[in-house]
């Protein structure tokens, strides 16, 4: 079932058209009506079934026919990473996501890189394994958390004083993180590991925009509970 939703603002013209192809529980999906959210940009959302995907996903992302994409104006952009800096560099006002310091800029797409082929990658092992190879990767991702929490230490945001690319893209812990760990019943992020983060987490809620792309909880618990129930079936 698919469904549309208008996001509306004054920030941009009214001859600009932008669309975001997504899927409710999908943190790269989320991180990108974030981003859209804090700059102000009205858009279209369009909600895809990823087991029985739309012709105009396919034609918009025929690469990976995956979600999140970007359609602005008619062009397509595919990827969430790829359309954050997008829309950052498309849409100079406030907040801006990337500095202009070139160290800077490097060190956030580094931090990116590492949350989407590092913890989220591990964080799916730990989903969809069971027994000693569950528990490597519980141990992988926690080690993982530790860098972030490194990172973040003694600062506001991961770029700084404001809000940025890496903690949007590091979003997925504010809301998504804690449903796994729920639906999983294992507690791998917690405050007593992970103060830091978890100062982050606080302040990240005080954020409206950043509320307003909280995934619904006893739904997604749902989805997630199914999704299980399906791996375990099938690997009988």
């Amino acid at each position: 079932m698919k469904w549309r939703t208008i996001f509306s603002s004054k920030t941009m013209g009214d001859d600009e058209e932008v669309k975001v192809f997504g899927m409710w529980a999908s943190p790269y999906s989320r991180r990108v009506e974030l981003a859209l959210k804090l700059k102000g940009i009205p858009y279209e959302y369009i909600e895809e079934d990823l087991s029985n995907k739309s012709a105009l996903l396919i034609k918009h992302n025929p690469v990976h026919q995956k979600i999140p994409v970007l359609v602005h104006n008619g062009k397509s952009i595919p990827e969430s990473l790829v359309i954050l800096e997008y829309i950052d560099e498309t849409w100079r006002n406030n907040p801006i996501l990337l500095s202009q310091d070139p160290y800077d800029r490097a060190m956030a797409r580094f931090w990116a890189k590492f949350i989407d082929e590092k913890i989220l990658s591990t964080t799916r092992k730990v989903s969809f394994t069971t027994g000693k190879e569950q528990e490597h990767a519980i141990e992988e991702v926690t080690e993982q958390l530790k860098l972030l929490e490194n990172e973040v230490k003694g600062k506001a945001y991961f770029g700084g004083e404001g809000i940025g690319y890496v903690d949007i893209v590091a979003n997925f812990l504010v809301f998504w993180f804690g449903n796994l760990q729920e639906a999983l019943g294992i507690n791998i992020l917690s405050q007593h590991k992970f103060p830091f983060i978890f100062e982050w987490i606080q302040k990240q809620l005080k954020i409206d925009m950043v509320d307003e792309c909280r995934i619904p909880k006893d739904k997604h618990l749902t989805y997630i509970q199914t999704r299980l129930a399906a791996f375990k079936s099938a690997s009988k």
